[in-house]
């Protein structure tokens, strides 16, 4: 007995350090990883010798001061990333922001081999870039398939941090879908699986591998306080990053799918007010004109489900799936309107190349409750055209719409399930409010500031 329980423990420690030899997978990667210097020549700006600003010289006219430096001089500024080779014909990927802007850029082999690279396509958006050597029977990586990868899932990746060739650490796939604000104004086209494998500067560009060896992602961003690893870390699945790479090979541009909405995420409260079984979807808070969501019919106010197969929980879901969608594609969206669902054939457009700049007129419908409310009809602001809904005059403090409706907001509209409530002056607004009982959340509908707005009150 006391030899089983023996051979049992021994076979619990041992097994675990033999699943961690990686030494075979990593040899098999040495002349497939790279290291990417990019150079890019910068101004050096002029500095005189007397510290004092050339516009003092030049209003009281004395001569101007000595430089330190030539007049007119560049300097080469070198930063160095990873990436890594998808064909032997010399096709090598790595992330847009390692050669934005390069006026040279150049892939070193861990054998000391070095070519001369061109930028065959770039992309900001997915941060993918597409270069190309003059080499041949190279060493391209063994891809695999992202979409399979799970949470917990062991990943290696292998790069050149800080300039230190081919360095290869260990983790997991910590989650997967991560949505990354870029702070840009720019939509969110990937889905990043998060990994908390030591990634650092230098590291971007390289590629995340599954234990078979096989690359299922590209580093490409980490959150840090610090500057340094911080086991949060993100890569881009190679799955989209092959879509790019292909539509980058073929004609140097990325077309991406686009619905033209605004929205956000379905809370349970505002999930109770519509009057679904439970909190999930993208919400439409608004349309753009003349897009592919306003020609298919989907409405603000609407919480949109599914696209295809693809269910959608949040709104970067609906983000990533539309992203990855050829425009002129129609597809079966799946939306909840009214109390009950319905589905629509959506024909994608395509994303504009400067989605940012797009002026976003919102369409009728807008959130807005009150109780504690001091209310004046529209019709009482304009003598020549009759507007329906209330504006908010006054909120008062503690009361169920105080910290969710505000001074100045318009009220159009109230739902409560699967009934929708027009609110035209104040005495829709005063009868509305009656019917429902104590503890009944509603959805305000309406807007601020020409922006629609929707939130959940509770009854008091």
């Amino acid at each position: 007995m006391k030899i089983k329980i023996f051979l049992t423990l021994l076979t619990i420690f041992i097994l675990p350090a033999n699943n961690l030899d990686f030494s075979d997978l990593v040899e098999r990667q040495k002349s497939s990883v790279v290291n990417i210097e990019s150079t890019k020549k910068i101004n050096v700006s002029r500095r005189n010798t007397s510290g004092f600003p050339e516009e003092l010289f030049r209003e009281f006219g004395l001569p101007m001061p000595e430089y330190e430096e030539p007049r007119s001089r560049q300097r080469e500024a070198v930063s160095t990333g990873s990436g890594f080779v998808i064909t032997n014909d010399g096709y090598v990927v790595t992330n847009y922001h390692v050669v934005q802007d390069a006026d040279e850029v150049v892939v070193k082999f861990l054998d000391r081999k070095e070519y001369k690279a061109n930028v065959i396509g770039m992309d900001e958006l997915s941060d993918i870039a597409l270069l190309k050597i003059d080499a041949s029977n190279l060493d391209p990586v063994s891809v695999g398939n992202s979409d399979v990868v799970e949470q917990g899932d062991g990943v290696i990746a292998i790069g050149s941090p800080y300039n230190y060739d081919f360095s290869v650490t260990f983790g997991i796939i910590s989650a997967k879908g991560r949505g990354i604000t870029s702070g840009r104004g720019i939509g969110d086209y990937v889905p990043y699986l998060q990994t908390d494998a030591a990634v650092n500067r230098g590291n971007s560009g390289g590629p995340l591998f599954n234990l078979d060896g096989q690359v299922i992602g590209i580093n490409s961003q980490i959150y840090s306080r610090s500057g340094g690893n911080e086991g949060l870390a993100f890569a881009i699945p190679i799955n989209v990053a092959l879509e790019v790479v292909e539509q980058l090979k073929d004609s140097g541009r990325v077309s991406r799918g686009y619905l033209g909405v605004q929205g956000g995420e379905v809370s349970s409260d505002l999930a109770e007010a519509l009057g679904m079984e439970k909190p999930f979807g993208a919400l439409v808070r608004s349309v753009v004109p003349g897009e592919a969501a306003e020609l298919g019919g989907i409405q603000p106010g609407d919480v949109i489900v599914s696209i295809g197969n693809k269910e959608i929980i949040y709104f970067k879901d609906l983000q990533h799936t539309i992203g990855r969608t050829k425009p002129n594609t129609s597809v079966s969206t799946k939306l909840f309107r009214g109390g009950r669902y319905q589905t629509l054939k959506i024909v994608v457009g395509e994303l504009p190349t400067a989605e940012r700049d797009l002026e976003v007129e919102p369409k009728s419908l807008d959130l807005n409750y009150p109780l504690g409310l001091k209310l004046r009809s529209l019709q009482e602001e304009s003598e020549e055209e009759i507007k329906p809904g209330v504006r908010v005059l006054e909120v008062t403090s503690n009361s169920p719409a105080f910290g969710q409706i505000f001074e100045g907001d318009i009220i159009t509209k109230i739902t409560f399930k699967n009934k929708t409530f027009d609110i035209s002056n104040i005495n829709d607004f005063i009868k509305t409010i009656e019917s429902f009982d104590t503890g009944d959340i509603i959805l305000i509908i309406g807007t601020r500031s020409g922006i629609n707005i929707f939130e959940p009150v509770e009854i008091g």
